[in-house]
């Protein structure tokens, strides 16, 4: 499976990571959980997770809104705009552009600009036997969180950008955001890479449960591969930037039909898209 983001060579040199994301009332969020700012927020992040997961620095967004009705609601709309103007501010990806129709649900799509700055973005295809995996976070959060009927986790998650750039520039052969759950997402890495891995204990978020952890999604943590012999160096990259240690959760392994979780066969749990 290819990443997320597109990477786009632009002519005379360099390059443009790229990525587009939806989200859809009644699929990606439910109004009776969070607010319309709460919906803008996830939509912008939700994409940025994709910028995160190849160490690219935001440079822009563009975004589609459909809301309601034959002229569309007017205050649902600005409400929405609100959350993406907040989401932009906190990550330092400002709105250069887009646009407003009708549609029968609300629906919000995002197409976000990064850059490496000149380096090399990570792809989920790198990792080779013998790395060590790490996840920048606790997972479970967004499902505990839907389940009981709201809070941060779900309405307001946080794509971990400046951990994708210290993770890239400490050495990491592949990354992923854990946007659909970290069991079918680490599933997603090894598939691209070619590879197996056996997985330990994962850091389970506060109020969830461990099958959460695995297949709930929409954490947006990274789940990291680098080199044995890098581990300690991106922790102290990670610390140096103030950024909190991630979790070492498993390795890789060279048998692509060795998928396993604490000794177990490890499903590709979480949200499976209907299409692709």
């Amino acid at each position: 499976m290819p990443d997320d983001a597109a990477v786009v060579e632009v002519p005379g040199g360099g390059s443009l990571v790229v990525s587009v994301d939806s989200v859809v009332a009644g699929v990606h969020f439910d109004l009776a959980l969070c607010s319309p700012a709460d919906v803008g927020w996830k939509a912008l992040m939700g994409a940025l997770g994709d910028l995160a997961a190849m160490g690219a620095r935001p440079l822009g967004a563009l975004v589609a809104l459909c809301v309601p009705g034959a002229g569309g609601d007017g205050e649902l709309a600005l409400g929405v705009m609100a959350g993406v103007a907040e989401a932009a501010g906190v990550s330092g990806c400002p709105v250069v552009g887009g646009d407003v129709s009708s549609a029968d649900e609300l629906v919000v799509a995002v197409t976000v600009m990064g850059t490496v700055d000149g380096g090399v973005p990570v792809a989920r295809a790198g990792a080779v036997e013998g790395d060590t995996l790490l996840v920048t976070g606790p997972c479970g959060g967004s499902a505990a969180d839907l389940r009981s009927g709201g809070g941060e986790a779900y309405c307001r998650p946080v794509a971990r950008l400046r951990e994708g750039t210290v993770a890239r520039l400490a050495g990491a052969h592949a990354m992923i955001d854990v946007s659909d759950g970290l069991a079918l997402d680490l599933h997603r890495l090894a598939d691209a890479s070619g590879v197996g891995f056996v997985l330990g204990s994962v850091p389970v978020a506060a109020g969830a449960t461990p099958e959460e952890a695995l297949g709930g999604g929409e954490d947006y943590e990274l789940v990291i591969a680098v080199g044995e012999a890098d581990v300690a160096g991106l922790v102290d990259q990670f610390a140096a930037a103030g950024l909190r240690p991630p979790w070492r959760i498993g390795a890789i392994t060279a048998d692509p039909g060795v998928r396993l979780a604490e000794g177990r066969e490890l499903g590709r749990l979480g949200w499976q898209h209907p299409i692709g």
